[in-house]
């Protein structure tokens, strides 16, 4: 997991994806290592380059916010790595610790809320991106959306998810760079670590994937399905933090009005089964064993 040199890992794998042209500078023949040489993003970056090994080798893990700010630049990181940078350099007892054990409850207020939206749905995720609550129409919608499921895992183990998203790749990549932003530098929680490594094994997307440091909220955005009873659906979601729960989510899906995709949802909605959001529905077998853990909507 990285977890002695996490600054340093992380600068590697972001210098290896900027290529010269894209920073301006000319491309001098055959390169030993994909991306910018360190000389050269220490360059970009207004310091020595003796300074910048010394980072990425780990010999110097608390850099100041100037200099963190110019690396984030010159790697042209957007505001979600940043931050995440900045979050890998904080001192230890400055960073959110929670203990590894400590379940995760949703409010019983929430899960009233998510079976009231009978046409739009909805999930509750932790900060692993378990599924802590799902209504009946978000299990419609995507079958892997019931409790105890992992959405990283589901993502990448579960062959039904590949078929359901019209862009499976996208929604693969951005699920990866989720959970890095959910978790932030506390990768030492050993749930975390067991998912990580069995993911690592399983699939090659996920393990190259994770390699790439890629980081990014879970605020907003759209969703392409293919699903098999209503056909086409072009959603949209919302992502809510949940007060007083460190690290849950709420994320809400919705169609625009008037359109196919928006009544796929009414059929869907019509077929959902009125269950509580709390209660685990039946799934197909999933590829690994049942457990409470992170995956992807």
């Amino acid at each position: 997991m990285d977890s002695e040199n996490r600054i340093g890992t992380f600068l590697r794998a972001r210098r290896e994806q900027v290529r010269p042209e894209d920073v301006g500078l000319p491309d001098l023949g055959r390169r030993r290592v994909p991306g910018l040489r360190r000389e050269e993003l220490a360059m970009l970056a207004g310091v020595s380059a003796d300074y910048y090994v010394r980072l990425e080798q780990g010999r110097d893990q608390h850099p100041s916010a100037q200099v963190l700010d110019a690396l984030a630049r010159a790697l042209r990181l957007d505001d979600d790595a940043t931050v995440h940078l900045h979050e890998l350099a904080a001192p230890a007892p400055r960073r959110r610790r929670r203990s590894p054990a400590r379940s995760e409850r949703v409010r019983p207020g929430l899960l009233v809320l998510l079976d009231a939206w009978a046409q739009s749905p909805a999930l509750i995720i932790g900060r692993r991106m378990d599924i802590l609550a799902a209504n009946p129409i978000a299990t419609a919608l995507n079958p892997v959306c019931r409790v105890g499921t992992n959405m990283v895992r589901a993502t990448f183990l579960d062959p039904s998810v590949r078929d359901l998203y019209a862009e499976y790749d996208k929604n693969a990549a951005e699920t990866v760079a989720s959970l890095r932003a959910s978790v932030g530098p506390d990768l030492d929680d050993p749930r975390l670590i067991e998912l990580i490594g069995e993911l690592s094994l399983k699939s090659e997307l996920f393990r190259r994937l994770w390699a790439r440091h890629e980081v990014r909220d879970k605020a907003d955005g759209d969703k392409r399905f293919v699903h098999p009873l209503v056909g086409p659906l072009d959603l949209r979601y919302e992502t809510f933090a949940v007060n007083g729960a460190d690290g849950q989510l709420l994320i809400v899906y919705h169609a625009e009005p008037g359109t196919p995709s928006a009544r796929g949802l009414a059929l869907l909605s019509s077929m959902a089964s009125p269950t509580s959001a709390l209660r685990p529905r039946p799934a197909a077998p999933s590829p690994g064993p049942a457990r409470s853990g992170p995956t992807a909507a």
